[in-house]
């Protein structure tokens, strides 16, 4: 009787010298193959000749960051910070802005000034916390919401004694969710009826700002039978990190949140 490394090293010797071929080994339990293989197929590069492009495409403000005004964090603790504070200031900033990071619907910026006296009409939601950049301190993660079922998604990054956002969004949200260090968002299609995007946010070091690192185009239901409509939203929040103290703010008496769509 052979020794078991014996036997151990013939089976190896005989998967490489006939590559697993059907009987090899069978008798004793060896390898068997598993069939042929496909051969694999490297990318290709279309048009090789095409020259490199010298404009750069349309600034979207991926990385647009900017400190808040007038806002400060002891020591660089954002669970301290009010949020609503922290948008009314972007507000005063940025009076009549209605594009690009800071905008905002006149109607929503109406109701955020007012957040003082008429609260339960404040359109800025619960703000949560999650570290996003690895520093090892929370930011803050702001919702405001907007006309058309649309959703504002902010962060921010408390440094310097200061605050400064490191990222601004609006979308039709379905919901916003926390895995790990990203920030993912939902959003609903509506040029393709049973189809929704979804789009990681991550945090960028050399541009010191969360970017959408990841995008994609996600079936969720057949496309043929969907409703020609946009699904209504259903927004989930994240769950708040331990310890966060912050208190839920109320919605605006007009607004309902949808049930969640069946399947």
């Amino acid at each position: 009787m052979r020794p078991r490394g014996v036997q151990l090293a013939a089976g190896v010797l005989c998967a490489l010298v006939l590559g697993g071929a059907a009987g090899c080994g069978r008798a004793e339990g060896g390898l068997e193959s598993a069939g042929s293989t496909p051969p694999a197929a490297g990318p290709v590069r279309l048009w090789p000749d095409l020259p490199p492009a010298t404009d750069p495409p349309i600034d979207y403000g991926e990385t647009d960051t900017e400190r808040v005004p007038g806002i400060k964090v002891a020591d660089n603790d954002v669970h301290a910070v009010d949020a609503r504070a922290v948008v009314e200031a972007e507000v005063r900033a940025h009076p009549d802005t209605y594009s690009g990071a800071d905008g905002l619907y006149a109607e929503t910026a109406r109701a955020i000034k007012a957040c003082g006296t008429a609260p339960t009409a404040c359109p800025i939601m619960r703000p949560y916390y999650r570290d996003l950049t690895g520093n090892g301190r929370d930011e803050l993660i702001v919702g405001i919401r907007m006309p058309d079922q649309q959703v504002g998604v902010r962060v921010y990054l408390a440094e310097n004694g200061g605050l400064t956002r490191v990222m601004a969004t609006v979308d039709q949200v379905i919901s916003v969710e926390l895995a790990g260090r990203d920030l993912i968002m939902r959003v609903s299609s509506a040029g393709i009826p049973g189809y929704e995007y979804r789009t990681a946010w991550s945090w960028d070091e050399q541009q010191h700002s969360m970017l959408p690192t990841r995008d994609e185009i996600v079936r969720v239901k057949p496309g043929r039978t969907a409703p020609p409509t946009v699904p209504a939203p259903r927004l989930v929040s994240p769950t708040p990190a331990p310890g966060a103290t912050s208190t839920p703010l109320p919605l605006p008496p007009d607004v309902a949140v949808p049930a969640e769509p069946s399947p």
